[in-house]
């Protein structure tokens, strides 16, 4: 009878080990229906190291976001991912990435310097989210007057309104989006967004993704229809 019990249990977690396994390869390679959203491309960082990107924009990538700067340091593969997104005739645009521990006026200069303005670039981003590196939050008034600072001085730089992508803790402490009108990026797994005050134009819509030329985990979003 114990031997019966046994060999049961050591079936059903067989089965549930499988079952996880094709969930999670689901998961990896999931993306939202290319019918209701033709436009779908992801972003990236040193983080990810060296890219094939042709070998990326051959599987289903119309465009390519690329980290310019976090806070007031340089992302040290910008330059190398700039120039390969374009030669794999990928649409690409910037990113900064906002730190609530740095002026604003750094972050800035540090952008523009890294940035080149270019007549075929997307609408640069200004990506606003708490990370562990920084546990400062300041007052609403503060980082509104912050990030009010960095658009004036960026978006003199690009030459046009920069989109803000906004994380839900962020737009919950802090609804930039409510003191900015900018085109909103917005952040959910698998599910569409629901948090801003106005339409999002684009959907992170995974950040576990796969992609082919890329090692690792790669966010994917898409431009809404």
């Amino acid at each position: 009878m114990l031997k019966s019990r046994v060999g049961r249990a050591g079936a059903i977690l067989i089965v549930l080990a499988i079952a996880t396994t094709i969930a999670w390869t689901k998961a990896i390679h999931w993306r939202p229906s290319p019918e209701t959203y033709p436009i779908q491309g992801l972003h990236v960082s040193a983080a990810q190291g060296e890219i094939d990107w042709n070998n990326v924009a051959a599987h289903d990538a119309d465009f390519a976001y690329i980290r310019a700067t976090d806070g007031a340091v340089r992302d040290p593969r910008f330059a190398a991912n700039w120039r390969g997104a374009a030669a794999a005739g990928l649409r690409r645009g910037a990113i900064h990435l906002w730190s609530f521990c740095t002026p604003a006026r750094a972050q800035a200069n540090a952008f523009v310097t890294t940035f080149p303005r270019s007549a075929d670039a997307l609408p640069a981003v200004l990506d606003i989210a708490f990370s562990d590196e920084c546990a400062v939050r300041p007052e609403p008034a503060e980082v509104i007057a912050a990030l009010e600072t960095f658009l004036r001085i960026a978006e003199t730089h690009t030459g046009e309104p920069m989109l803000l992508k906004v994380s839900r803790a962020v737009a919950k402490a802090y609804q930039p989006a409510n003191s900015f009108a900018r085109p909103i990026w917005s952040a959910r797994n698998f599910f569409e967004p629901d948090y801003g005050p106005r339409p999002w134009r684009v959907w992170q819509a995974s950040d576990i993704r796969r992609v082919e030329g890329i090692k690792g985990p790669v966010t994917w979003d898409v431009v809404a229809p």
